[in-house]
């Protein structure tokens, strides 16, 4: 899977902002190419999603099988770039094609659900409790759920055992800790710590931790709160503990700095850990995104991908499409795709049961329990915020603007009409 990379920069900002405005409520939409187009018996329905990836279209491809199995239908299962999937879906509510079963980024959900193209799915009477109120929020518009996502993911500080041993350093859990560890862990040729700081919406996924744990709001960006995390990035690019290449390197140039042994820590999600397991000779831990006073909990961003079910003419196949929905939903597929992806299990007793079985992605399910959905707030404004956000840490790390100046303009920039 591609989480928040997914998330971040295959968002198609001004796409989503302006033309899903233009697209008629698809509350004709028909139904696909599967038979059973009317009410009559429905044999077959169409699932489109972006997992392209020829294990993973597979991994999924089985499950849906499986899931229209007991269902008793056949699921045509297609797979398209995420780069392509908004504007396909933008072309098929237009022409009134979409698919039975629909999966969307959850940044993307609300957009959709805008046009009217989605059911809510209290419509079929699908089970959504069990969720974490962030997931849940993730797959919701206007109140009602119209998605729901069997696995999440979200980021956390991965560390290096041996380099942390070697120069007597602790894992760090507050801010001042991180700022005197990344110090203590610099060396010639190493930094001590890394993040992705790129001008897209990545970068603003990885700064959001440090935003949403010190009380920031996307809402008010020019705030006290908000300054004192970009001051963080700052100082640690400016004491030399993180090198200033960080503006430009995505979170895959992360882990390969990580991997070089060129960073001691770093920001990211369980998306590296088959990678990271393939390093025999690397020993690496995780632990939650420090914050800034001992005690509290990160609060960190929700990335993952949910399913729905766009509206048809035909209440049958929309019925099977639920139901094959709930399958993708249910503990057991949640277990197997967890398993399969190094992802969280959406339910939270299901999450804490998977933790336990594998112990390196503890941090990320114990820190999804908290976990924001980035539309949470904002809605669909939330690709202007995302916007001013990163392009405030841009100036603010190349010294171009103080950490108050810049987030005063990118206050000015996400209310700009």
């Amino acid at each position: 899977m591609i989480p928040p990379a997914r998330s971040s920069v295959r968002r198609i900002a001004a796409l989503l902002t302006g033309t899903l405005l233009l697209v008629p409520a698809a509350t004709g939409c028909g139904a696909g190419s599967g038979s059973g187009g009317g009410d009559g018996e429905v044999t077959s329905i169409t699932a489109l999603d972006y997992y392209t990836d020829a294990t993973e279209h597979a991994q999924w491809g089985e499950m849906l099988t499986e899931c229209g199995r007991t269902v008793g239908v056949t699921v045509e299962h297609t797979s398209v770039p995420g780069a392509s999937l908004i504007p396909k879906v933008l072309q098929q509510a237009s022409s009134r094609t979409l698919p039975d079963l629909l999966m969307l980024d959850n940044p993307d959900v609300q957009q959709i659900a805008r046009t009217g193209a989605l059911a809510p799915l209290d419509e079929f009477g699908i089970d959504s409790g069990g969720f974490a109120q962030g997931i849940l929020s993730a797959g919701s518009y206007q109140g009602s759920v119209y998605g729901l996502a069997p696995n999440v993911s979200t980021v956390a500080l991965v560390y290096n055992k041996d380099m942390l041993d070697e120069a007597g350093v602790a894992v760090p859990r507050t801010w001042d800790e991180l700022k005197a560890a990344a110090a203590a862990l610099t060396r010639p040729g190493r930094y001590g710590m890394a993040v992705d700081a790129n001008p897209t919406f990545e970068g603003t996924w990885q700064f959001l931790p440090f935003l949403w744990s010190n009380g920031g709001d996307e809402r008010q960006l020019d705030t006290p709160q908000a300054a004192q995390a970009l001051r963080l990035w700052v100082d640690l690019v400016n004491s030399g503990s993180m090198s200033k290449s960080v503006l430009n390197w995505t979170q895959a140039d992360v882990h390969d700095q990580f991997v070089a042994g060129k960073t001691a820590m770093m920001i990211n999600g369980p998306w590296r850990i088959p990678a990271l397991n393939q390093e025999g000779n690397l020993h690496w831990g995780v632990a939650p995104v420090p914050v800034p006073q001992l005690g509290q909990a990160p609060v960190t961003p929700l990335g993952g991908e949910v399913w729905t079910v766009p509206r048809s003419p035909s209440k049958a196949r929309q019925e099977k499409a639920a139901r094959v929905l709930a399958c993708l939903n249910g503990p057991a597929n949640m277990l197997t795709a967890a398993r399969q992806h190094f992802t969280v299990p959406s339910r939270t007793a299901v999450a804490a049961r998977y933790a336990e079985e594998v112990p390196s992605m503890a941090a990320f399910a114990g820190s999804v329990e908290a976990a924001r959905a980035r539309t949470d707030e904002l809605g669909v404004d939330w690709p202007k915020a995302a916007t001013a956000i990163y392009t405030a840490v841009q100036s603010a790390l190349t010294g171009e603007r103080t950490p108050e100046e810049a987030l005063r303009n990118a206050q000015r920039l996400a209310t700009a009409d």
